[in-house]
């Protein structure tokens, strides 16, 4: 069992993955924004991977249109050892691409329950 971090700013694909990860014995954390998501991986609660969307509504409202790519380059300065999946329904650029921390993965929307599980199991290996 894995305790897994979903940054996902739609709420129906936040609730649907959480269900997701649940029945497939992990642990889901949720969050809507960069903002929150970090706000948990400051605490002491174990997280062992990040699952973020690339693109989230609050914070391109605020003009940060990769928040997803901070967040997880933030996230990895705090816990050097968090495994990083990136999501996103949008194109990704060799420019995005450099900036995904070493080791992650990507996943692209839409997705299906396992290609999901697949890429969270190789992560968590």
């Amino acid at each position: 069992m894995a305790v897994i971090l979903v940054v996902e700013d739609e709420e129906q694909t936040r609730v649907l993955v959480e269900s997701i990860l649940v029945d497939d014995g992990h642990q889901a954390l949720t969050a809507a924004a960069s903002a929150q998501a970090l706000a948990v991986i400051q605490t002491d609660r174990p997280i062992d991977l990040l699952f973020t969307d690339i693109r989230l509504g609050p914070d391109v409202a605020a003009g940060l249109v990769h928040a997803g790519l901070d967040l997880a380059q933030q996230a990895v300065e705090l816990r050097p050892e968090l495994r990083v999946l990136y999501t996103t329904g949008y194109g990704i650029t060799n420019r995005m691409k450099a900036m995904f921390v070493p080791g992650s993965e990507f996943l692209p929307k839409p997705y299906d329950i396992n290609r999901l599980t697949a890429k969270i199991a190789a992560l968590i290996k």
